[in-house]
């Protein structure tokens, strides 16, 4: 038996009034996705424990079939993970975005959380000169992808409160700057990048360019070396993580998983979908579980645009699900499918909320009956079936049939 997770991060919204009371999951043309619900067992699903926020660190460990009461150490670490950084029992691993400020309302606001999706090639020429000013024998940076980075804190202090970038989208930073104990030492860091980032050629050119330049780092989402036991020790199979983020990544390796690279996965709406869904296909010809993750609805979500997100929506269905049931089908194996989003991402915040997400477990057995529930994959359908799932972490068990 063949197992895949097929998440869309952030597909799930609330209704938009303008739009007739409808989410972006409703007004999208979705016919594989629908056909898995109408075949499958559409319910909701609870990714995000009570008093925890609705993080993607938090609600793809969910997902992944880890309980984020028990597990959960911050989101920084699963990161480090991802790019080979391991941890000493006492470093803590901070996100280092690059983002965008501008002054305005006589404030400094958050303008951009990724300094307009900027180029990986780029962000590493601001990685290396914050690296060459900022280096020292307690603090490192490491390079990520595109906005994403590392910081890691030798002997640092993981207590203080943080605010991820992309929940204050056009506000107005100085509230949510880190507060609480070692806040200086993590709030000098930025105050010095911005002076460093301010003469860098790369930022000249770009505003000549008419782009966003990199104003300063945001440092968040600290904690300590994740400890999680081994996936396959845990659910009794081997796999595979494929994602273009370093978070996903992260907890797959964390969990024993094996991240595989696709060329050209970029997290957003450009991502080679199709080397996706290759790298998926052939993967399964050698193990039985693949967690497949899009971020791009997410990330048109944290815009605050409509028409990106349906068009992420759209492609998800088309360029993902759609190839990938078609690959299983073909290779004449039995499979499950797992259809969901982490965490819904509504337009109207552009930012993570903590209800409870749609949810498809769908057979290939299923999908050969000639019976078909009347419903869509949207989140309405998915409360009407009266299935819910508390504990969102124990679907991995019933996807995999451990249970």
């Amino acid at each position: 038996m063949k197992h895949i997770v097929l998440l869309g991060d952030g597909m799930s919204d609330n209704p938009i009034e303008e739009k007739n009371g409808k989410t972006p999951l409703q007004l999208s043309a979705t016919p594989t996705m629908d056909l898995l619900a109408a075949k499958g067992e559409l319910g909701l699903a609870a990714t995000i424990p009570g008093g925890m926020d609705p993080g993607s660190d938090v609600a793809n460990l969910a997902v992944m079939g880890y309980d984020p009461l028990q597990y959960y150490s911050g989101r920084a670490p699963v990161e480090a993970a991802s790019i080979g950084v391991e941890l000493g029992p006492s470093d803590v691993a901070f996100r280092c975005n690059l983002v965008t400020l501008v002054e305005k309302d006589g404030g400094t606001v958050m303008d951009d959380y990724s300094a307009g999706h900027i180029a990986t090639d780029d962000a590493r020429v601001v990685i290396e000169a914050l690296k060459a000013q900022l280096d020292s024998d307690t603090i490192t940076f490491y390079p990520g992808i595109s906005y994403r980075h590392l910081m890691v804190w030798k002997n640092g202090i993981d207590a203080m409160k943080t605010t991820p970038p992309h929940d204050i989208s056009d506000r107005q930073i100085d509230e949510h700057l880190p507060a609480g104990e070692g806040a200086d030492t993590v709030r000098q860091l930025m105050d010095k990048s911005r002076d460093i980032l301010a003469s860098l050629d790369l930022n000249r050119q770009k505003i000549e360019r008419g782009e966003k330049p990199v104003s300063t780092i945001w440092l968040w989402g600290q904690g300590k070396a994740l400890k999680i036991p081994s996936f396959e020790e845990t659910y009794g199979v081997n796999g595979s993580v494929i994602s273009a983020v370093d978070l996903l990544k992260g907890l797959g390796i964390s969990a024993g998983l094996s991240s595989i690279n696709v060329p050209g996965a970029t997290g957003y709406l450009d991502t080679n979908y199709a080397g996706k869904v290759q790298a998926a296909l052939t993967a399964l010809e050698t193990v039985d579980f693949v967690y497949l993750h899009v971020e791009a609805p997410d990330e048109a979500s944290h815009k605050g645009s409509f028409g990106e997100k349906i068009t992420a929506i759209e492609d998800f269905d088309t360029k993902i699900v759609k190839p990938v049931l078609e690959g299983l089908e073909k290779s004449g194996e039995p499979f499950r499918v797992l259809l969901m989003p982490d965490h819904p991402t509504p337009l109207a915040t552009k930012t993570h909320a903590s209800d409870p997400v749609p949810f498809v477990l769908c057979s290939s057995d299923d999908l050969k009956k000639d019976s078909a529930q009347s419903r869509t994959y949207c989140e309405q359908d998915a409360k009407d079936s009266g299935v819910f799932v508390a504990e969102g972490w124990k679907l991995m068990s019933r996807l995999i049939q451990k249970n």
